[in-house]
């Protein structure tokens, strides 16, 4: 029986070729030309911008340094791939001298994940960071991509302009060069040393900042857009399966006033690309929700005209088990079992992992396609791993099953594979529960639905594990790579990854036993508030026996996480 995969993990990256830098460069603006509106000392106030979480943070977040360097990024531009790692020395070069090293990306048709794509392709540890709206490159008077500015302690503005002299509008670039000045270094120096910096300002070749906005076009408010004819179809195809009673999702979006009501959020997070969720930058999945452009520009025009609801008698009734509270996600279960108790959960505070057997032991080798886990108060359930157990006394035998995690679905399989728990197995849960402010209880029960077809192939997990690592305190960026090797021939479902509030960035490699190397998968922006399993097609990718699979991951142990519990510690594997 051929064995079938399904993954665990995923990742980022996204290459800017050199080839052709000048040809992108000439003719480019200089901002020593254009940034005369803020002048040189000027303090500057907190800048706002979104990190890589989509969450709104500041430059005061940081916290005080002696000297900030901030760069202006774009993702694709050709100078990235001379500056972005320049760059990445020079933030260890000063990396005991108190200095903080910020990218700023403020190209509108650049999403937040390929921004942080970006960084993981070079494998920046400093914080990336988003302007939407390009406040922050006025406020610093900055027109080019690939301008660095330099703050002092009080943040004014002691230098603006190039990294050095490598890139000029008189003579051919050579990246390979050895810089005749080497103008950020010389600011940062004086600026350290509390003397004045000698060149101030530069000028920079590079890519105008207004070439990376939207289009005007984009803008157009088309007041012929109606929620009837043009929204509501959208919705139904990109929101309704979590925006709806009974899922995680904050508000449902069924009803022309579900989405008029959320309209200005709507928008943004449309915009922004956060909605639907998906943090894959490579890789093509048969699960990927995103939004094309021209639908984005739908939902934004609509909502720019003020939402007009169209002829809303003419919207068929919405179905059912989109208005009421959802039971089951699969089809009615074959077997249901269901905890003996509930668990009595505190109003605050830290909740120990749970662990349960279900009173339930296999009579025979059962085989099945689908399968949910489904808790009766699942607001106090971050997730929870099902696997089956040999023996009770035995808990090393277990076997992963499936899971819930915010963001998941069940079980569903089709074209003959199947999942086989043997006979005399016992299912057992891990819980991670989360706390509300008020005591609550919670009972999970598992359904199952059997197989209704022959099983040609069935499904298994492979899984990349690395329990041995130490994250420094206060790393942004700290690497930790697990391989497993296939014992036999495979053909692959799909991926998952799986950190916890420290997890930044995953990435998936197949090493062939021919020893080519082929990229599978790259989250660079990983949520652990919504984790997403990354299909393929069935029989799109087949690994011969003796191929490893490989993760690197990425954690940020640094202060800039905002769910890092404690940066200052050194964080080892654990349960939770």
């Amino acid at each position: 029986m051929r064995s079938q995969l399904r993954r665990c993990g995923a990742v980022v990256v996204a290459v800017a070729a050199v080839a052709g830098l000048w040809n992108a460069c000439a003719g480019a603006a200089r901002a020593g030309d254009k940034d005369k509106g803020v002048p040189i000392g000027t303090q500057v106030a907190d800048l706002e911008f979104k990190d890589v979480w989509y969450l709104p943070r500041s430059l005061s977040e940081l916290g005080p340094h002696k000297a900030t360097v901030i760069v202006f990024t774009l993702v694709g531009d050709p100078a990235m791939a001379i500056w972005l790692p320049e760059l990445k020395r020079l933030d260890e070069m000063f990396a005991e001298q108190d200095v903080q090293f910020l990218a700023i990306n403020s190209g509108n048709r650049d999403s937040i994940r390929h921004m942080a794509s970006q960084a993981l392709e070079y494998e920046v540890p400093f914080p990336f960071v988003k302007d939407f709206s390009g406040q922050c490159a006025r406020a610093l008077g900055v027109s080019t991509v690939g301008t660095v500015v330099v703050l002092d302690d009080q943040r004014h503005i002691r230098y603006r302009g190039r990294i050095d002299d490598r890139l000029t509008a008189s003579e051919k670039p050579n990246p390979q060069a050895e810089p005749k000045r080497r103008d950020l270094v010389e600011a940062l120096r004086s600026v350290l040393s509390g003397s004045t910096v000698d060149v101030a300002e530069t000028p920079v070749v590079g890519t105008p900042l207004a070439d990376a906005s939207d289009d005007a076009s984009d803008a157009v408010v088309d007041e012929s857009v109606t929620f009837a004819q043009h929204i509501a179809p959208l919705m139904e195809k990109y929101c309704q399966r979590c925006h709806r009673p009974g899922t995680e999702a904050p508000f449902s979006l069924i009803t022309y006033d579900d989405v008029a009501a959320n309209a200005d959020m709507v928008r943004e997070v449309v915009l922004e690309e956060r909605m639907p969720p998906w943090y894959a930058s490579f890789g093509h999945f048969v699960n990927d929700p995103m939004m094309r452009p021209e639908e984005k520009r739908l939902i934004r025009s609509w909502i720019d005209a003020g939402c007009p609801p169209g002829d809303l008698s003419r919207l068929p009734k919405p179905p059912a088990d989109l208005v009421k509270p959802i039971e089951w996600r699969i089809d009615k279960p074959d077997l249901v079992i269901s905890m003996k108790q509930s668990h009595k959960l505190p109003a605050d505070g830290y909740v120990p992992y749970k662990y349960v057997i279900l009173p339930y032991r296999f009579p025979h080798d059962t085989w099945i396609q689908q399968a949910e886990i489904l808790p009766d108060n699942p607001r106090v359930v971050h997730h929870c791993n099902m696997a089956y157990i040999a023996n009770a006394l035995d808990w090393s035998s277990a076997k992963f099953v499936m899971g819930r995690v915010p963001g998941i679905q069940p079980m569903r399989l089709t074209d003959n594979v199947g999942f086989l728990i043997p006979k005399g197995a016992m299912l057992v849960l891990q819980i991670h529960y989360t706390t509300t402010g008020q005591p609550e209880t919670c009972r999970i029960s598992v359904g199952m639905r059997y197989a209704r077809e022959v099983i040609h192939q069935q499904l298994h997990y492979l899984w990349m594990i690395d329990t041995d690592f130490a994250i420094p305190p206060g790393d942004p960026c700290h690497r930790v790579v697990a391989t497993s090797e296939l014992d036999c021939d495979a053909v692959a479902a799909g991926l998952f990854a799986h950190m916890h509030l420290r997890g930044k960035a995953m990435s998936f490699f197949a090493r062939y036993p021919n020893g080519e190397v082929e990229k599978l998968l790259e989250i660079p922006n990983y949520s652990f508030d919504w984790q997403l399993a990354y299909r393929w097609d069935l029989g799109k990718h087949r690994f011969p026996k003796g191929t490893k699979i490989e993760c690197v991951a990425y954690y940020d142990n640094s202060a800039f996480n905002p769910y890092n519990p404690d940066p200052t510690e050194t964080v080892r594997e654990g349960q939770q």
